[in-house]
């Protein structure tokens, strides 16, 4: 499955970026970003991309790598070859076979500040 947004800003497949990055519209990283924090409309990450850094979006597509937290206000959607070391939250989460994800994911329509609390009390409600 390819996936293309139509991205206004670009960081190229042999181009390196680092610090704190804070985009208006849609960005697609196929080079390096390492950072504090990365803000953007939508951003897509290339097969060949390695990103180091919290990512904050309405939404994200990953093929490459990841290292740090993906926040989504819409949807995450993992393609296969998307190697992710970091905590997801978002309300859509959508995983092809053979991506590699270790952390914890968190999806809910709502915002919840303490989902396991939120959870538990569900359960003990009579």
């Amino acid at each position: 499955m390819q996936i293309d947004i139509e991205a206004n800003s670009m960081i190229g497949e042999e181009s390196f970026f680092e610090g704190r990055f804070v985009v208006k519209g849609n960005m697609r990283i196929d080079g390096m970003f390492q950072g504090k924090a990365l803000q953007v409309d939508q951003l897509q990450i290339g097969a060949k991309a390695k990103v180091k850094t919290n990512i904050n979006a309405t939404s994200v597509v990953v093929e490459g790598l990841v290292i740090g937290n993906i926040a989504a206000a819409r949807r995450i959607l993992l393609l296969s070859t998307a190697r992710v070391l970091g905590d997801l939250k978002t309300p859509e989460l959508i995983i092809q076979d053979g991506v590699i994800l270790e952390g914890r994911c968190t999806i809910s329509h709502v915002r919840i500040d303490d989902t396991r609390a939120y959870i538990e009390s569900l359960y003990e409600r009579k």
